[in-house]
């Protein structure tokens, strides 16, 4: 799914951000290859937020947005040999807080799931915790000694 458009990251960059995807030269901006890495980048933020989230999304959501555009322009530049270190710090945060949604430690916000009987939001379900306990060992060395 593609979370963004070539007018997201003008939106969000300017113009100048897009010199990234001129892909012969000519100072025009490649379309197809904008579209192209948008959609990668739309895939790789699923792989990360469809751990917690039912796919696709509904609606749009700024901050998959953003991550959107900063991991398109970061792959976009890496293809072109024009990566700045400004690229790969977006690209970075960007990825590092997918994981955060992935593992729990952060959400999207989005409404949760409706109980069709009452029309009210339910919570989903989260990871059970690991159970580490118990009762006490009914068979222990001292109990076994001398059987």
């Amino acid at each position: 799914m593609t979370y963004a458009t070539q007018d997201d990251i003008v939106t969000l960059y300017s113009e100048d951000a897009l010199y990234v995807a001129d892909r012969d030269g000519d100072g025009v901006v490649d379309a197809e290859a904008v579209a192209r890495a948008l959609r990668s980048a739309g895939g790789e933020i699923d792989s990360y937020i469809g751990i917690r989230y039912t796919l696709p999304i509904p609606g749009e959501h700024e901050l998959l947005k953003q991550f959107c555009v900063d991991i398109s322009v970061y792959r976009l530049a890496s293809s072109r040999d024009v990566l700045t270190e400004e690229h790969r710090t977006r690209y970075d945060d960007a990825i590092k807080h997918l994981i955060k949604i992935g593992e729990g430690k952060a959400s999207l916000n989005l409404p949760g799931p409706v109980n069709p009987d009452t029309g009210e939001e339910t919570t989903p379900a989260k990871p059970r915790p690991i159970v580490t306990g118990g009762p006490e060992r009914e068979f222990t060395r001292p109990k076994m000694r001398g059987l």
